[in-house]
């Protein structure tokens, strides 16, 4: 390998835990005598191509744990998707630099970007470690039992929807929730843990695994809502029809695209108001209420899963190990072993890069509309300790003097 210089950098959505990773290549690259300097590049594979780097060597040890323990990205993040030309120019940089070892913490794109940077050192001839650390609250990179980031998340959706059930028990109605999330259910399926007793909500959760038919939704709000005289559901932004087209397309009369093409389905209320809108017009129900729970999910202070943040730490400690001491790049993955404990492995980088995992149908129950104990024995122990709990008064009626009967 090439010098002592090391870079880091972060992509994609910010997540409660990043830094955690981001602390965890720092500190353990610092240990290594070969390490003369750490780089980080500030607004992710945008920052690298722009020369945009600040010393981490010269970091105290006390100001990174405490960026640590802060959500959101210290470094900045970007969502460009490098192309074969973009990496072409990172290796570039990279090698200009004389970098090393070249760790990049994110999701499905980033990982895809470390493969092709890689392929292009190898082509040059040019000796560069490269490895990617898993990270997305989706939970959608294959290979991993979790990634960083979904526990933190998850706590927070679970947590959100046990509050809107408490709401909705008070005020009936129909209340509808939208969780991030465009192929992968994982996250909305959370909301499932904030149930207590058996009428709590959310009493429907609607998964991109499985095709939405909107009039069965209709029809299944409708018998929730006959049975218990109130209804709470939570639906993903990527929920779509037979044909795999997103459901807010046919909803929504004007719509907004990413900077990668796709349909813009985070950051805006609009399908969680149209299926609001929807249940109000079609089955005469007055009092429903919508939200878009957005990126509130993803860097919330308050609600971050110890489990999550040590499992984040640890995966970008084995980067550096697995960097320093291994003969190949790849892609740091957490397996799970007994209950509960984790281990760690490298997969090669083509085995997860641009691949997205969904929810296994074990997780999903027959009707689609609702998650099996299986999932819940996955996630419980993710959200780690303290998860806050609901309790409710005993009926104790007392007689009618007015009007008996």
């Amino acid at each position: 390998m090439t010098g002592g210089k090391i870079l880091v950098a972060q992509g994609g959505g910010p997540t409660a835990v990043i830094n955690q990773s981001l602390v965890g290549v720092v500190r353990e690259a610092r240990r290594h005598a070969r390490v003369q300097l750490v780089y980080g590049a500030r607004h992710g594979v945008r920052g690298i191509v722009n020369e945009d780097f600040v010393d981490l060597t010269q970091e105290t040890s006390h100001n990174l744990e405490l960026v640590a323990a802060t959500p959101g990205s210290a470094l900045g993040s970007t969502r460009d998707k490098p192309d074969a030309a973009y990496c072409h120019e990172i290796f570039k940089v990279l090698q200009a630099h004389g970098i090393g070892h070249f760790f990049y913490i994110g999701g499905n794109d980033s990982s895809d970007t470390v493969r092709i940077v890689a392929e292009e050192a190898r082509a040059a001839g040019y000796p560069l470690r490269c490895i990617h650390i898993p990270k997305t609250i989706d939970n959608d990179l294959v290979g991993n039992d979790h990634t960083p980031g979904f526990p933190s998340a998850a706590r927070f959706v679970a947590q959100a929807f046990a509050g809107a059930n408490l709401d909705n028990a008070a005020l009936p109605g129909v209340y509808l929730g939208v969780v991030m999330g465009r192929h992968a259910g994982f996250l909305t399926a959370a909301a499932a843990l904030g149930k207590k007793f058996a009428e709590d909500g959310p009493h429907l959760i609607y998964l991109p695994e499985r095709v939405f038919e909107p009039e069965r939704f209709l029809a299944e709000v409708k018998a929730v809502y006959e049975r218990y005289g109130r209804c709470v559901i939570a639906a993903s932004e990527g929920i779509h029809d037979a044909s795999g087209r997103p459901i807010i397309t046919q909803l929504a009369k004007s719509l907004e695209h990413d900077a990668h093409g796709n349909v813009q389905l985070s950051g805006s209320g609009a399908l969680a108001d149209l299926l609001c809108e929807q249940i109000k017009e079609k089955l005469g129900i007055k009092r429903v209420r919508g939200d878009t729970l957005g990126y509130l999910q993803r860097s919330f202070i308050g609600c971050v899963s110890d489990v999550d943040q040590r499992e984040a730490r640890e995966v970008g400690e084995k980067a550096v190990q697995y960097a320093f001491h291994g003969d190949r790049d790849g892609s740091v993955a957490i397996k799970r072993s007994g209950y509960y404990s984790v281990d760690y492995e490298l997969l090669p980088l083509e085995s997860v890069a641009g691949k997205t995992r969904v929810m296994e149908d074990e997780f999903i129950t027959p009707n689609g509309t609702d998650v099996t104990d299986a999932f819940r024995l996955y996630l419980r122990p993710l959200l780690g300790s303290g998860m806050p709990d609901a309790f409710r008064l005993r009926p104790n009626p007392v007689a009618k003097v007015l009007r008996p009967g």
